[in-house]
This record gives structure tokens, C-alpha cells and sequence, in this order.
């Protein structure tokens, strides 16, 4: 009899962690954005949203150019990207917040919003990363984050979807399939 309310009490106890990982949202956020602006992530509440972490002297920069047409192409009412600068491998980020935003206007027109340089990984990583990394906060999976422009996908109720990696193009069968699916 003991051994039943155990486990009962094990079951219970694992039930209420997975219902509180599951309670947490992107929408329980807010950043700064780029300006130096208060940005509430709920604000996004019914928007599908791609997350992704960005650099300015990586192999992978270009990808700017990719996220911007698909940005164009399905950004609105529906979906949003929001680009994370982050220094984390190899230096790639050295820049200010006015330097990057002036870097993405000039050389790949970025017109989706972009948020304040933060850290993406390690022990001062930002509280929205540890949300998009870890399987006890998201309810989903660890992902964390391998390089710069890693992708997640958070759906219009803030809740984490998937991880999609560095090298997979923005506008991959992935994302495109995700981002037109009701």
C-alpha cells in the first residue's frame, strides 16, 4: 500500500513539473529591442513567431537576405521574425546595437524587428534563451543553441513548436510548411 501512494505521489509530482514547463510562453517575456525599447513579447499573441539569433561577421550572415524575403513575403498579421544579436561564437557580433542595426538596414534592408544584443548560451544567458533551450522550461526539447542563426518556431500561443538549425535556410520545406499551416 505504501509503495502505491509512491508512486502516486512520483506520478503526481512529474505530472505538475510537465504542466508547469507547458505554462510557460514566449509571451511571458519582455526584451529590449534595438532602439533601447521595452519590447512585450506578448504583443504577439496569434502571430506565428521565428526566433533566431543573429551575427554580423559570420559565414551564415547572408541568411539576413533570406529572412528579410520571407519576412516580406509572409510577415503580418501572422507571422513575425524578431532577430537576436548575440557575441557568443567566435566573436561575430563585436558591434553596438546602432552598429548592427545600421549593418542589417545597409546591406540586407532588415525591415523585421530587431532586439538588443544578448547572450544566447553559457552561464549569462538571456532568460528568453534559457526558455528556447531547455526542455523544463519550453515542454518540448533542449536545443541549445549550436551557432549563430539558430531557428525557432513559436506558435501564435507562445508556445514553443521546434528548433531548426544554423546551416538550414530560413526559407527551407521546414519553415515554409510551418509558417503556412493553420
Amino acid at each position: 500500500m505504501k509503495f502505491m501512494k509512491y508512486i502516486t505521489l512520483i506520478l503526481i509530482s512529474i505530472f505538475s513539473i510537465n504542466i508547469n514547463a507547458q505554462e510557460m510562453s514566449l509571451h511571458d517575456f519582455t526584451v529590449t529591442d534595438i532602439n533601447g525599447d521595452e519590447f512585450d513579447l506578448s504583443q504577439l499573441k496569434g502571430k506565428k513567431v521565428l526566433v533566431v539569433n543573429t551575427a554580423s561577421e559570420c559565414g551564415l550572415t547572408p541568411q539576413y537576405e533570406v529572412l528579410e524575403e520571407l519576412f516580406q513575403e509572409y510577415g503580418g498579421d501572422d507571422f513575425v521574425i524578431i532577430g537576436f544579436p548575440a557575441n557568443n561564437f567566435g566573436g561575430q557580433e563585436p558591434g553596438s546595437d546602432e552598429e548592427i542595426k545600421s549593418f542589417c538596414q545597409k546591406n540586407y534592408g532588415v525591415s523585421f524587428p530587431m532586439m538588443s544584443k544578448i547572450s544566447v548560451k553559457g552561464d549569462d544567458k538571456h532568460p528568453l534563451y534559457q526558455f528556447l533551450t531547455m526542455k523544463a522550461k519550453n515542454g518540448v526539447e533542449d536545443a541549445e543553441v549550436s551557432w549563430n542563426f539558430q531557428k525557432f518556431l513559436i506558435d501564435e500561443n507562445g508556445n514553443y513548436v521546434a528548433m531548426v538549425p544554423p546551416q538550414e535556410s530560413p526559407a527551407s520545406e521546414t519553415i515554409i510548411n510551418w509558417i503556412t499551416s493553420n
